[in-house]
């Protein structure tokens, strides 16, 4: 008997199939709009932390809080967003679901 793994050759082969659908006319699992809002915000990320490593030893308290500040905010800024949007999701299919008990 063949052990099927997460990481297996199918999964994987579903997996780029999905991001490949992204940039097609054809409907994804995955967001578009997620994907690259995660992509850009891991490299602004990156790009905080390797200034903060090169010249953490120039930094007040105060900047740094400054810093520290901008990074919650955009944090909760995403979160707030997805939160958002897939309560509006879900009222979006419930309502669909209503919408089919009464027909």
């Amino acid at each position: 008997m063949k052990t099927k793994y997460f990481f297996g050759w199918e999964n994987i082969r579903w997996g780029i199939k999905e991001l490949i659908n992204i940039y097609s006319s054809k409907t994804s699992y995955f967001s578009k709009k997620r994907i690259e809002s995660g992509i850009a915000f891991l490299i602004a990320q990156w790009g905080m932390i390797y200034f903060l490593s090169q010249h953490h030893d120039k930094l007040t308290m105060g900047e740094f809080l400054l810093w520290a500040a901008a990074e919650f905010a955009v944090s909760g800024y995403m979160i707030n967003q997805i939160q958002k949007e897939k309560k509006e999701n879900k009222d979006l299919s419930n309502q669909e679901i209503k919408t089919e008990e009464i027909l």
